[in-house]
């Protein structure tokens, strides 16, 4: 089977069930409820209706880009977990069993996940970036705080964000090569994603010395990739970041080292 196949093959498995519509749903919910939330605080604090706070208003810059950004900063661990089922769930219902039957290349099978991987990404980012820009611009709207929706700035920010969902869907595949048990793979992505990186982040912003290493953390290098989010911002504690094209090939970085270690363990065994 060529890779066209293998990708044709792919696609029809991610799209013909229910698991990935269900997972956008979600996150589309999910997001536009955070980037609501984000953006009734921030337009609330600067347009004075919340505190009632009368004089100058204070400055609203960044403020658009901050709530937009929510997509990712909460947003990415939907990508990563998709990613990480397209294998595991292979794994658990054996139906790879007549993929190799089919494809004996392995790697043709993996890349061809890749591919629909990045379609995969692409669309929760579309979906991530739609949602948190309609709940966020509606209530700063409301606020009367600029939206920014006619600013450059703001559609490179959404570029960004659409190549950290692809990525992400990427290191979930990488994931999912790694750990073939499907529930193991699905706790140790909530945990990390939900509690562990928080944690150690929080804990990087306010211990010397190591900020520097939390930079290189996949969460933080999404961060840096996307260049302006709320987690970023509060979990810097006055360290570095890095360049937005170092934050993107430090995550490429984490998702082609999961495949080489994958492709040359757990990709290589029998399926029993």
């Amino acid at each position: 089977m060529t890779l066209l196949a293998a990708t044709r093959s792919e696609y029809t498995k991610q799209f013909s069930t229910a698991g990935w519509w269900v997972l956008g749903i979600v996150l589309v919910v999910y997001v536009a409820f955070t980037a609501g939330v984000l953006a009734f605080v921030f337009g609330g604090v600067a347009s004075g209706r919340l505190t009632g706070a009368s004089g100058p208003a204070p400055a609203t810059d960044g403020i658009p880009e901050l709530v937009y950004s929510s997509a990712t900063a909460v947003g990415y661990v939907f990508p990563l977990l998709i990613g990480t089922l397209m294998v595991t769930t292979e794994f658990r219902h054996k139906t790879l069993t007549p993929t190799f039957l089919a494809t004996p290349r392995r790697g043709v099978v993996l890349v061809g996940k890749f591919v629909v991987g990045i379609l995969i990404g692409l669309l929760y980012g579309v979906l991530g970036s739609a949602a948190s820009i309609a709940a966020g611009a509606g209530v700063l709207g409301f606020f009367g705080i600029d939206t920014a929706l006619d600013s450059p700035d703001t559609w490179t920010l959404v570029g960004r964000m659409l190549l950290a969902y692809a990525l992400w869907a990427l290191v979930g595949i990488g994931v999912g090569t790694v750990v073939r048990n499907q529930v193991a793979a699905i706790v140790i992505v909530l945990a990390v994603t939900l509690f562990v990186e928080p944690i150690v982040r929080t804990v990087g912003g306010v211990v010397e010395g190591f900020a520097d290493v939390v930079t290189w953390f996949p969460s933080a290098a999404s961060d840096a990739l996307v260049g302006q989010t709320i987690f970023g911002a509060i979990g810097s504690g006055g360290g570095g970041t890095l360049e937005w094209w170092a934050g993107g090939l430090v995550l490429l970085g984490y998702a082609v080292v999961l495949l080489v270690i994958g492709l040359f363990t757990t990709w290589r065994r029998d399926i029993d």
